[in-house]
């Protein structure tokens, strides 16, 4: 089995970390009974960036911070593990800003072919982008809210990480 770059450096700073790890301790609920939900954008450092410390908090993070495609995952935080909080974070030059669907559709065709679009097809899949950045975070605000299966109890925010400055700003 063939080793890329990049699992090699998994490996050595996986035993770095190791080394020093001192938190096996910590137990499975979030001891801040909080989730944020982000982008998974790789400018956005979501401990450092919201003052996250190991244990604190669930860290959800997809593609856009969409609360539909995220939503699973904030169902099982709440309900298997006991988080009361969700901070919603999307970002400022998101890439879900700068495409739609039948743009990325037309890219899956042309570079996986008819039967990969097709799939896409079949699954529905929406890739929930978005033309608007701060009508986003209010409306995935308001579909959390919305939602059965988030209690009416558990607080809702929704912010923008400023990748240009490293501010967090509240929306909703």
């Amino acid at each position: 089995m063939s080793t890329t770059a990049t699992q090699e450096n998994l490996q050595t700073a996986s035993a770095a970390y190791a080394a020093s790890f001192t938190q096996g301790h910590l137990a499975l609920p979030p001891a801040k009974q909080y989730l944020v939900l982000t982008c998974m954008d790789a400018r956005i450092d979501p401990a450092r960036a919201f003052g996250i410390d190991l244990g604190d908090a669930h860290v959800i993070r997809n593609a856009g911070a969409s609360a539909v495609d995220g939503l699973r995952s904030v169902v099982i935080s709440q309900q298997l593990l006991g988080t009361k909080e969700v901070i919603l974070v999307k970002h400022t030059g998101c890439g879900m800003l700068t495409f739609t669907n039948e743009v990325a559709y037309g890219l899956v065709e042309e570079r996986l072919g008819p039967a990969a679009v097709e799939e896409l097809k079949e699954k529905n899949l929406d890739f929930l982008t978005f033309p608007e950045l701060e009508a986003a975070v209010v409306k995935d605000v308001e579909f959390l809210k919305a939602s059965k299966v988030v209690p009416d109890s558990v607080t809702i925010s929704g912010w923008v990480y400023e990748v240009e400055t490293g501010r967090t700003r509240r929306v909703v």
